[in-house]
């Protein structure tokens, strides 16, 4: 007898864990951007790679929480002029 796996509905609190590029604009390089992330919305914020010059800011930021923090942080991020875009992660077929 084969048994089904039973799959639980994903909902705003479901864990979630996106990893996304930031590329933001010159007048938000001095302020704590991503630190404000973290303080405005229950996620946890885990910087994978940046590089930051006095013109622009490229992050590689992975956000972990609910599902509809989560969500909520990226489009608060987005409304500050931070294009956010998520990380592809490719695949090399051998």
């Amino acid at each position: 007898m084969a048994t089904k796996s039973i799959r639980k509905p994903t909902t705003s609190k479901t864990p979630e864990q996106q990893r996304l590029w930031l590329m933001y604009p010159s007048r938000l390089i001095q302020k704590p951007f991503i630190w404000e992330v973290g303080q405005k919305f229950k996620v946890i914020t885990n910087i994978r790679q940046c590089s930051v010059t006095d013109e622009i800011g490229i992050v590689c930021l992975e956000l972990d929480g609910p599902r509809d923090e989560v969500k909520a942080a990226i489009r608060w991020m987005e409304k500050q002029g931070v294009n956010v875009e998520p990380v592809e992660i490719g695949v090399i077929a051998g």
